[in-house]
């Protein structure tokens, strides 16, 4: 019964409770039965919080008995990544730095969850201060890839894309600065979403790069996704970096389908410099859109090549800026490869940051012309699928090995760099059986026509569907 629950999708799980046929407790002990097989292997998570989760789960079943409905996140188990910070819970981010901190506050996200009713059930794993592609974490263990445990999970959030992956919680949430929501849920071949940069509040979460950080939920369908971020989005005092745009309905248009929408695709940067399976895979996906009803509309982005440079001196210089203190006293206390990335962005001249900038806001104007032409684009969420675990370095094409740090965020540094919204979509595997993502990018605070896109793929196709067999 325990795994069966385990492998419900939120919506479905939802649905149970307000029919009483399953409980939030039940839910949780699914959850706690699998977190105990499964994490000793997988390092998903840092810290399982079951104490406080069974006392959340016993009071969400009370106020449901009493009739008091909070939506369809209540008594749903959550995992929530290590530097979002909860009220009275170890909140590392992944650190050694960091480790005995219990914040005396909750983060915006999370009151608006404890709000909505979810169930936290612990604190899942991350590459150190979320600075990192890979989520070895040389504090708390790797996080390995439920898919092929010898396999990495991608990072930064890879506990949380492994742990909903896996079916360690029903859906988690994730930070994203480069790509780390995307990533890891392209190569766990799960749903996530980095939304528009100032939709979601970061008040109470660890930065990195304070200009393109944002939290974002990682789910097992684009439904789940929609309802956790019907739960979290919205402007906040707390952080003046949000926006004050209205907030949208997120399931509203969940099913209008794709019919005459215009797909945008940059062929000459999308579909270059990236694995056969990957390609294959992607290109498959447009033509399920096309059969659907969509059109696809070539668009050149003439200075898209210049992300990855950019993205990594902003992310470079910003995070060092943060650490600063903590890297001139306690220098032994980071992982190596974090210690050697802040010491790089000392290094970093102003002219190089605002060089990077400037390319910034050059990038952003094109993306915004171009969505005169096309409602959304479409391409892969990075250019390979799941490494050796503990490798550094990667093979694309022609047998040249690359710094993986750079080739990993080929093309996630396009919206991070540009704050629009990107939604991965498991959208096939490789030949070895491992998960490869697409990414849908959006217009700003169009996180609703994401979904919707999103969503059409899914009733189309069965790669949601699809979990890893763990022994």
């Amino acid at each position: 019964m325990a795994s069966e629950l385990s492998g419900l999708s939120i919506a479905a799980a939802a649905k149970l409770i307000r029919r009483g046929e399953v409980s939030p407790t039940e839910l949780l002990e699914s959850s706690l039965q699998a977190i105990g097989q499964h994490n000793g292997t997988l390092r998903a998570f840092i810290s399982v919080n079951e104490a406080s989760a069974k006392k959340a789960a016993a009071a969400a079943e009370l106020m449901l008995s009493a009739g008091y409905d909070l939506g369809p996140l209540h008594g749903i188990p959550l995992g929530i990544k290590d530097n979002i910070g909860i009220r009275g819970e170890r909140t590392t981010a992944g650190s050694r730095i960091l480790e005995d901190w219990h914040p005396d506050k909750d983060a915006t996200v999370i009151a608006k969850l404890k709000q909505a009713g979810a169930v936290f059930v612990g604190k899942t794993n991350m590459h150190e201060f979320a600075w990192g592609g890979t989520s070895a974490n040389p504090h708390y263990g790797h996080v390995r890839n439920p898919w092929d445990t010898g396999k990495f999970p991608a990072g930064s959030s890879g506990g949380s894309g492994a742990a909903v992956a896996a079916g360690l919680c029903y859906g988690a949430l994730g930070t994203d600065t480069g790509g780390s929501i995307r990533l890891p849920s392209a190569i766990n071949g799960v749903v996530g979403l980095r939304p528009t940069y100032g939709r979601v509040s970061n008040s109470g979460i660890v930065p990195l790069a304070w200009t393109m950080d944002t939290a974002g939920p990682m789910t097992r369908t684009v439904e789940d996704c929609a309802l956790v971020f019907n739960a979290i989005a919205g402007s906040d005092p707390t952080d003046p970096a949000t926006a004050s745009v209205p907030v949208d309905d997120y399931l509203s248009r969940m099913s209008v389908g794709v019919r005459g929408l215009r797909i945008g695709i940059v062929p000459r940067y999308f579909f270059s410099h990236i694995q056969p399976d990957v390609k294959r895979a992607v290109e498959q996906a447009l033509k399920t859109f096309e059969a659907l009803g969509a059109h696809l509309v070539e668009v050149d982005i003439k200075h898209i090549e210049g992300n990855i440079s950019a993205q990594l001196t902003i992310e470079s210089a910003e995070p060092s800026t943060y650490h600063q203190k903590s890297l001139r006293e306690r220098p032994g206390d980071f992982g190596e490869d974090v210690r050697t990335l802040l010491e790089v962005g000392e290094m970093l001249l102003a002219t190089h940051y605002l060089q990077a900038q400037r390319y910034r806001s050059l990038l952003r104007n094109e993306f915004l012309e171009a969505f005169r032409r096309v409602d959304v684009f479409i391409c892969p969420t990075l250019p390979f699928t799941a490494t050796a675990l503990g490798e550094t370095s990667v093979v694309i094409e022609n047998g040249v090995e690359e710094d993986m740090l750079s080739a990993i965020m080929q093309f996630t540094g396009v919206a991070s760099l540009t704050g629009l919204p990107s939604l991965n979509v498991p959208c096939g595997f490789d030949s070895g059986g491992l998960p490869v993502g697409m990414q849908i990018i959006g217009a700003p605070f169009t996180e609703s026509h994401l979904f919707s896109v999103g969503h059409a793929f899914q009733c189309a196709t069965d790669f949601h569907t699809r979990r890893p067999d763990l022994p």
